[in-house]
């Protein structure tokens, strides 16, 4: 699966995910992402490589031992490192080709936000507006 940051000048592929895909709602996620939640897998080292712009990454350590690596073009973030773990954490978002697969689970909902609304009674659009 190859993937990239919003520039496109940082590329990457992942031969497959080592973990199902799940959303989080914990307050960094939130923050790190500017969204109400993130959606990531885990890729094992060995299955995943940079295919242009590694030299863009700029990392940033959120939390202790973890650095989350974004693009210092555009600020997509794409991969996170934690010291210590088995595999990387990839921003499922980033992919511009299919998992085929879908979230397995949605942790950290007890920092969900309140104005959220996960009802599928809201009107939804193929595009921008009401078009």
């Amino acid at each position: 699966m190859k993937g990239s940051c919003l520039c496109k000048q940082v590329t990457f592929e992942a031969k497959q995910l080592c973990t199902p895909i799940s959303h989080c709602s914990c307050s960094t996620c939130r923050k790190s992402h500017s969204a109400a939640f993130n959606t990531a897998a885990g890729v094992k080292p060995e299955d995943f490589q940079w295919l242009t712009g590694e030299d863009l990454l700029t990392g940033y350590e959120s939390s202790k031992g973890k650095v989350r690596y974004f693009c210092k073009v555009c600020g997509s973030q794409l991969i996170a490192k934690r010291e210590g773990a088995p595999h990387w954490v990839l921003r499922v978002a980033t992919l511009d080709e299919s998992p085929n697969q879908t979230p397995a689970a949605h942790i950290f909902t007890a920092e969900e936000v309140d104005w959220l609304c996960y009802n599928s009674d809201i009107p939804r659009y193929p595009g921008w507006g009401n078009k």
